[in-house]
């Protein structure tokens, strides 16, 4: 088979490769139907993820057709279609059974970490993938939910409403502000509404993204390279400040911009993929009473996520801009990582 292969830091390519095969009763064969790219490859590229190591197959979204089954898994079939979660749960451990897949103890990749695809294990940018614990790690697609649609919910639906408007503690009529108007980003504004949002700032240094923002959930967009956009900020919340901000990047700049804008009782939410440390002037922050939280998608919402798209209360196809075929990977990937002159959200990769 072919596949995206990681050769270490700045180095890939479409080779050929084993076919992938099961390994365990309870794993399961799906055939890539479509895949797309995350800004967490790139961090991998970059050489942000040490852990993933020369040789790995790259990749952690998927929707497929799947051609093969272990012996223990019961509720998947062979010619089933179905999303493939870019994290994957036992069901059995203890954080499994708290809805925590992210920290999934069984010992496929390493024990305590559920993103193992494109990570640990060898992932979803092939045309067949082995996908470990199937019952717990696939979700059938509804009919009338597109391959473009389902492929969405693999990771940065359920990322952007998980870490950024739950972990951030959104309620009705908070003023929200999203520091970065990539997919991710874009993912928190469009689920923000979910918990009651009032407003919904963007902020990105980008035109293109910022306006994109406004048909997502965004109300209101500021120019995070104006000299005065804290000031801007700061004018829209009567000079409060937001009550959840959202940091959906991954570099300390935008992290730092977050605590500038929060609130006295206010959450920063960390979305975002850091590559290296980040200053915390806990100096300032800690008279003003706020949380900051953190996290990896467990994709514990997928299926309330996908409702939402199956009866059109969210749009997913939204965020696909860009198509490409498999044979095409490399082109997709000069095209995303080039997202300011392309002008792309999210590539969909197709068999």
């Amino acid at each position: 088979m072919k596949a995206l292969v990681y050769h270490g830091p700045g180095n890939k390519s479409w080779d050929d490769v084993p076919d992938a095969t099961l390994q365990k009763p309870t794993d399961v064969i799906v055939r890539t139907d479509t895949t797309t790219i995350c800004g967490t490859d790139l961090h991998i590229l970059k050489g942000d993820v040490p852990a993933v190591e020369p040789g790995r197959i790259l990749g952690h979204e998927g929707v497929g057709t799947v051609v093969e089954v272990g012996s223990a898994v019961t509720t998947i079939g062979v010619g089933d279609r179905v999303i493939i979660s870019c994290v994957s749960a036992c069901g059995a451990c203890s954080y499994c059974h708290e809805g925590l897949y992210a920290h999934c103890l069984a010992d496929e990749g390493a024990s305590g970490i559920g993103w193992i695809f494109g990570h640990l294990i060898d992932g979803t940018q092939a045309e067949l993938v082995r996908v470990p614990f199937a019952d717990n790690s696939l979700y059938l697609v509804p009919e009338g939910v597109t391959d473009e649609q389902a492929v969405m919910l693999s990771d940065i639906l359920p990322t952007g409403f998980e870490i950024g408007v739950r972990y951030g503690r959104v309620k009705p009529g908070d003023v929200v502000a999203v520091v970065g108007a990539g997919p991710v980003g874009l993912a928190a504004m469009m689920t923000a509404g979910l918990y009651g949002a009032a407003r919904v700032i963007a902020l990105d240094l980008d035109e293109n993204r910022r306006d994109r923002a406004l048909s997502f959930g965004a109300t209101e967009q500021v120019d995070s390279a104006a000299d005065d956009w804290v000031e801007q900020v700061m004018a829209m919340t009567d000079g409060l400040g937001v009550d959840v901000a959202i940091e959906a990047v991954g570099v300390p700049a935008t992290f730092d911009a977050c605590t500038k804008i929060v609130r006295p009782g206010g959450t920063v939410a960390n979305v975002g993929v850091h590559g290296g440390p980040v200053e915390l002037n806990l100096q300032d922050l800690w008279i003003s009473d706020i949380a900051i939280t953190m996290g990896l998608v467990s994709t514990s919402t997928t299926p309330m996520l996908l409702k939402l798209v199956a009866q059109r209360k969210l749009a997913a196809e939204r965020f696909a801009t860009h198509h490409f075929k498999l044979d095409q990977i490399l082109d997709a990937y000069e095209t995303f990582s080039n997202a300011a002159q392309t002008k792309a959200l999210k590539v969909v990769i197709t068999h």
